[in-house]
């Protein structure tokens, strides 16, 4: 691994998760690839997953079946093309992922397989309860040993260079590379390369409550959008149904196989139906019913009853089995004081996972010449209007191979890239009123929570676009006139995403998949995405 500047890259790839890792370990083949992470190597939400990988490895099982089930989860809007292919090439993705060595979970010679909500069979490969950070592991391992490689952490982007960032502007389209804030020197570094891959991950901290690390912050839907690119969907965001429910930890995510084993969800003591197992009352699936369907379950009974949480409860099996399926979950609440296998773990629904993102098709081509996207950060057509447990993962690896595949098919046809302008630096100063980012980071959270939630109304849609409205006016303001920090990198990111999510929410009038309005409660007879253009 080269851990400098050291002469020229290929390729650039932006963020170090499952699909930009990916990516970067295919292109390595042949060229020299720059990957650049915003923070830590290991800090996107890859290394956060506990579920697992979907792929049809049992004899039982079809691709039509897991084609069938994603379509289904994503309420129609998914494109059947996308969805085919990541079905199929899942297995020789899990394949690629055991020859470098991740520990899947077996039962006897074969790969240990749970189920999880949405899903008609068992297909879901794991590592225990803490499957992405062996995946991490095992990409980041193999990205390191790579002499073609070079990982820069610390490194937050702040813009595409496009054609207007050339030296002598040549009227071209095309993306060459990124600005990156170095967070260590605290100067803004042009990287340039021939292509650029795009795989920055989610938004999901654009919500008071959310299950995605801290820097999750839209980062690459806001870049792409900057720089011209079309998004789609943005008002799908999944909202996992089980977040733990405590103060002091925010965000930590109890997987969906907990419910997948037999975890039921139940009225807390105290309140009226006590211990009442009230998904049945929902779903004819109850607990393995889509994510979507869950949250909003969950949400209803908060709200009906008053509550601050609602039990999952999975004490009714063994303790040994519990202790052996979910080492992690078990070892982190006992720290807490939960013992999940006498007694119930509350739990609330969080942000989850951005299903819409930059449009790409099915090399990982976005609109712009020499840019590409992967992952959370695109809209490739697989989720539709909400993602299928263990999805995430899997178009990680597919999309991430894809994008490096085409750029190599076509290498020949991208040009060097031409001289660009430094960043200007002269006319910015440190601020005195870092007070201002936090305030509006807070604002933001706050009211896209209560306003572009689980449940939504045209009314609270308005509101919230007239608070965007005036910060983005506000911020616009403080970016033009100060040294740019992380933070700040990460607001502006935020607020043009949330802007995003909320003009997609208004133009969508039906209610489908993880898009529910009281104003327009049905779901059209035909499913249509929701493009906005720059």
């Amino acid at each position: 691994m080269q851990q400098g500047l050291n002469g020229n890259h290929d390729v650039i790839v932006v963020g170090s998760g499952a699909a930009g890792l990916t990516a970067a370990l295919t292109l390595a083949e042949t060229l020299k690839v720059l990957i650049l992470a915003k923070g830590s190597l290991t800090g996107g939400s890859t290394a956060w997953a506990q579920g697992g990988i979907a792929a049809v490895l049992d004899a039982g099982d079809t691709f039509e079946d897991h084609i069938r089930d994603t379509m289904v989860a994503g309420a129609g809007l998914n494109r059947q093309e996308t969805v085919e292919l990541v079905v199929e090439r899942a297995p020789p993705a899990i394949e690629r992922l055991v020859k470098l060595g991740v520990p899947f979970n077996t039962d006897g010679n074969a790969l240990h397989l749970t189920r999880e909500g949405g899903h008609s069979h068992r297909r879901i490969v794991h590592v225990d309860d803490a499957t992405g950070w062996a995946v991490q592991s095992a990409l980041l391992e193999a990205a390191e040993a790579n002499p073609n490689i070079t990982l820069l952490p610390g490194r937050a982007c702040i813009d595409l260079i496009t054609g207007k960032h050339e030296a002598r502007y040549s009227g071209s389209g095309r993306v060459w590379g990124v600005y990156a804030l170095n967070q260590e020197t605290g100067r803004v570094e042009a990287h340039t390369a021939r292509a650029t891959v795009l795989a920055a991950g989610g938004a999901g901290r654009c919500y008071l409550f959310s299950t995605a690390p801290r820097g999750a912050t839209g980062d690459g839907i806001a870049m792409a959008w900057r720089a011209g690119a079309r998004v789609s969907n943005m008002e799908m965001m999944q909202f996992h149904p089980t977040c733990l429910y405590n103060l002091d930890v925010k965000n930590f995510l109890v997987t969906e196989a907990v419910r997948g084993e037999g975890g039921q969800l139940k009225i807390p003591t105290g309140y009226l139906g006590e211990g009442e197992r009230f998904m049945p009352r929902f779903d004819e699936r109850a607990e393995l019913a889509p994510r979507d369907i869950v949250a909003r379950a969950i949400d209803h009974e908060i709200k009906r009853l008053g509550l601050d949480y609602v039990h999952l409860d999975i004490s009714h099996q063994p303790p040994e089995f519990v202790r052996e399926h979910f080492p992690m979950i078990h070892e982190k609440l006992t720290g807490l004081g939960i013992d999940m296998t006498q007694g119930p773990i509350p739990v609330v629904p969080a942000q989850h996972y951005t299903c819409g993102g930059i449009v790409t098709d099915l090399a990982g081509r976005t609109d712009l010449p020499g840019l590409y996207a992967a992952g959370e950060c695109s809209e490739s057509g697989l989720h539709g209007a909400n993602r299928l447990a263990s999805n995430s993962l899997l178009e990680c690896f597919v999309f991430g191979e894809a994008a490096a595949n085409d750029i190599l098919a076509h290498w020949d046809g991208f040009d060097e890239p031409p001289p660009v302008r430094a960043w200007d630096e002269s006319r910015v100063t440190d601020s005195d009123e870092e007070v201002v980012i936090k305030q509006n980071w807070t604002e933001i959270r706050r009211f896209m929570w209560n306003y572009v939630g689980i449940v939504r109304t045209t009314k609270r849609l308005e509101r919230a676009q007239h608070r965007i409205a005036l910060l983005s006016e506000e911020v616009a303001e403080y970016y033009r006139h100060f040294r740019v920090g992380t933070d700040l990198i990460e607001l502006r990111n935020l607020l043009q995403t949330a802007e995003l999510i909320v003009r997609s929410a208004l133009k969508r009038r039906e209610s489908r998949g993880l898009h529910y309005t009281l104003d327009y409660p049905e779901t059209l007879p035909e499913a249509k995405d929701t493009v906005l253009v720059p």
